[in-house]
């Protein structure tokens, strides 16, 4: 598929509109991005989604990933078409970018998780519904329509639960499971806590068991009738501490999709990930939501990557907010990418219309990277492209 009239003529787009006295609706640098959608969130909603582990300190050396790799462009290399196009796990997709599992969506908008799935939709890109979402999966699916959706699971402790979730993402269209590892507990998170504000509690992004068959008929009465049982009963199984790499074969029982691992930092869990039958890995810290002091998840992209030795896609998350740093992951041997706040703040500030807008400039600007770098493709987007900053 040929982007060059697509995601690059988008930047084109807005001089045009400029021309009748149209500019941009929402900010164009991700800082601004984030301010204005601070604006229109409660003060619970915005540290929730912004908010890191502890220091905070995984957040910033995730981006500091990204400083300690300057890119050294190519010159007249023909580039009039170009081809941004990836496949992964079967399916095609138009860009290397995935839009990222992020619970909750529904402190940025009433409807968030309909919302953005729609939005990816439109794009042609894989919507990864998140287990800490408000609605449930089968709604989501409906907004998602034919597109590409993936289901990420926080792995429960109550294996019956565990395979009903899986079965109906299944049933559901989902054609990848994404299982996160690294959140067996919530981490310390000092801006929620100094709000005392965590809301699953008050039945939010609890969508998926509230919906479930196995996990009501486990409660005394509906949650329509005792929320408060009902949560109580999900926090008592939102995790099992216990879980080895043995119990990866319990899930590839569970499905016949391909099993994702996500949260995977240091090498010789990627070689046991292969080991234990995993078709894929995305190494992250969670955008540092979750160990304070994490190694960034950049840093660890290059070992993982020669750890797993191509025999399965290696993805990346953590830290993405413009083309520029898609590029990087790329040329760093991932295959693709997945962003996640920078959608988030344009879901608060637009609905729908505000994901689409902002994963747009995104791609755009990654489209344009590789152009003036002199890459047709993501195969021309190579390591020797890339070099160490000084100091």
């Amino acid at each position: 598929m040929t982007m060059s009239s697509s995601f690059a003529d988008f930047q084109l787009g807005i001089y045009q509109r400029g021309l009748t006295g149209d500019r941009p609706k929402l900010p164009l640098s991700p800082d601004a991005l984030e301010e204005q959608a601070r604006t229109r969130l409660s003060e619970e909603a915005w540290c929730y989604i912004a908010g890191g582990a502890g220091s905070e300190i995984s957040m910033r050396t995730n981006r500091e990933a990204f400083d300690r790799w300057q890119i050294v462009p190519r010159m007249l290399r023909d580039v009039a078409q170009r081809d941004l196009s990836v496949e992964l796990f079967g399916t095609v997709l138009p860009a290397p970018l995935i839009l990222a599992p992020i619970g909750v969506q529904t402190l940025a908008c009433p409807d968030g998780e309909q919302e953005s799935a729609r939005a990816a939709a439109s794009l042609g890109l894989p919507f990864c519904y998140s287990s800490a979402s408000t609605a449930s999966p089968e709604d989501v699916a409906t907004a998602a329509g034919s597109g590409p959706r993936w289901f990420q699971l926080y792995w429960p402790r109550d294996r019956d639960i565990t395979r009903s979730f899986v079965q109906r993402a299944e049933a559901a269209g989902y054609t990848a499971l994404v299982v996160t590892l690294d959140t067996r507990m919530l981490a310390w998170r000092e801006r929620d806590l100094a709000l005392a504000f965590l809301p699953f509690l008050k039945g939010e992004g609890i969508g998926l068991y509230l919906s479930d068959p196995v996990f009501r008929s486990r409660l005394e009465r509906p949650p329509e009738e005792d929320m408060r049982s009902a949560v109580l009963a999900w926090a008592g199984g939102f995790s099992d501490l216990s879980h080895t790499w043995d119990d990866i074969a319990f899930l590839k029982d569970c499905t016949d999709l391909p099993v994702v691992l996500k949260g995977i930092l240091h090498p010789d869990d990627a070689r046991l990930a292969l080991q234990h039958g995993a078709d894929g890995i995305i190494v992250s810290n969670h955008g540092g939501r979750q160990v304070d002091g994490s190694i960034g998840a950049l840093d660890a992209l290059p070992a993982v990557v020669d750890a797993v030795s191509g025999q399965v896609p290696v993805l990346f998350d953590s830290g993405i907010r413009r083309g520029a740093d898609i590029f990087r992951a790329v040329a760093l041997e991932a295959d693709a990418v997945l962003l996640g706040r920078p959608w988030m703040w344009g879901l608060a500030l637009d609905g729908a219309d505000g994901v689409v807008e902002v994963v747009s400039r995104i791609l755009a600007d990654f489209d344009i990277t590789m152009t003036l770098c002199g890459c047709r493709c993501l195969n021309d987007v190579t390591a020797d492209m890339l070099v160490r900053a000084p100091g």
